[in-house]
């Protein structure tokens, strides 16, 4: 029984976390990214205002993508998270300027953040094609 590859995709200078996960899994031809938040290279928050922490969020979304062989254009879903219901009106207008129609799957949850998030973001994905296994 042939099973799917398994790799856990790392590079230099792709977010990293100080709880037990890894920033993405890669299952044969499915990248799992695990949620990215405001943080920088090391790991610590960078608590900003609520557009430029959903901007922080995407651009390490992006770079974990990139390091697994792949990039926004091609996550299938995305499960995203807000602090505050207030915010996702304007949480709609941020996420088209990274993602286009057609859309990923996508589903967002409200009041689940601690005061120090506003925003979370995770996703699945697929290799950009020529990415190897």
């Amino acid at each position: 029984m042939n099973h799917p590859s398994v790799s856990y995709p790392r590079e230099a200078g792709t977010p990293v976390s100080h709880l037990p996960f890894s920033p993405a899994v890669r299952v044969g031809d499915l990248i799992m990214v695990s949620g990215q938040a405001s943080v920088d290279a090391t790991g610590q928050i960078v608590q900003d205002t609520f557009d430029a922490e959903v901007r922080r969020s995407f651009e390490n979304l992006r770079k974990v993508l990139e390091t697994a062989g792949s990039d926004l254009a091609h996550v299938v879903q995305t499960r995203n998270y807000v602090r505050d219901p207030t915010n996702v009106a304007r949480f709609n207008e941020i996420y088209r300027e990274f993602f286009t129609a057609p859309y990923p799957a996508r589903t967002t949850i409200t009041h689940c953040l601690p005061e120090i998030l506003h925003f979370e973001v995770e996703c699945v994905a697929v290799p950009k094609v020529g990415s190897g296994d």
